[in-house]
């Protein structure tokens, strides 16, 4: 069993995506569950995928490869780990702001939540302070965690956490930021609780504060 999900990981971490989809489909009719094979391969892969990028060994485009193999093996397994007791370890809002229409780092990061045992509600791009509000409301998540790529459309995360303190809901969820233009500096000017450097950086802080 362990050889097959060493094999499983390491597809995951070159982005081999047909061939990760049969290495998953050959531990599933080998009897291994599908919990097994996220939590065993390909969460660790997604760890060992965004600590490359994180050190500068990998580029955008071959993290951007082990995402969309990640994300590809997760919708095969999604039906299997229906069927357990798979435990969610809590839910998180994502939304690039108002007035930005960059997706890539927000997917990305969706992608490695979900792979690290997260429900994920994406709410899109160019996504207003009262949508966050609403998304608050609705979903009641434990994280908010906005992007910003391009330094006009920074602001909005300020407006947004001023949204979320006037409807009253601020207190009830923690909130990272992150981007190209955002800073750690930023994050406390605006009074989020947290900034996320990189994708892998966002989803260590959300685990550190689940504890």
């Amino acid at each position: 069993m362990a050889d097959i999900l060493e094999t499983i990981k390491e597809k995951c971490i070159r982005g081999k995506r047909v061939e990760l989809i049969e290495e998953v489909k050959r531990a599933l009719a080998d009897g291994i569950d599908a919990k097994t094979v996220m939590n065993d391969a390909l969460i660790p892969a997604m760890s060992v995928v965004g600590e490359k990028y994180s050190s500068g060994e990998f580029f955008l485009p071959q993290m951007m490869l082990g995402a969309r193999a990640m994300s590809e093996a997760l919708l095969m397994l999604k039906p299997y780990l229906a069927q357990g007791t798979y435990e969610k370890k809590g839910k998180a809002v994502v939304g690039t702001v108002a007035g930005d229409f960059h997706d890539i780092g927000k997917n990305i990061v969706k992608i490695m939540l979900e792979g690290g045992g997260y429900e994920v509600v994406d709410l899109g791009v160019d996504v207003s302070p009262e949508a966050f509000v609403e998304a608050v409301k609705k979903e009641a998540p434990r994280f908010i965690l906005m992007s910003a790529l391009i330094t006009l459309t920074m602001d909005s995360m300020r407006k947004t956490i001023q949204a979320l303190e006037s409807a009253g809901v601020r207190k009830q969820v923690m909130i990272g930021i992150g981007g190209a233009p955002v800073t750690q500096k930023f994050a406390d000017e605006i009074g989020a609780d947290f900034y996320g450097s990189d994708a892998h950086g966002a989803v260590e802080k959300c685990n550190q504060l689940m504890h």
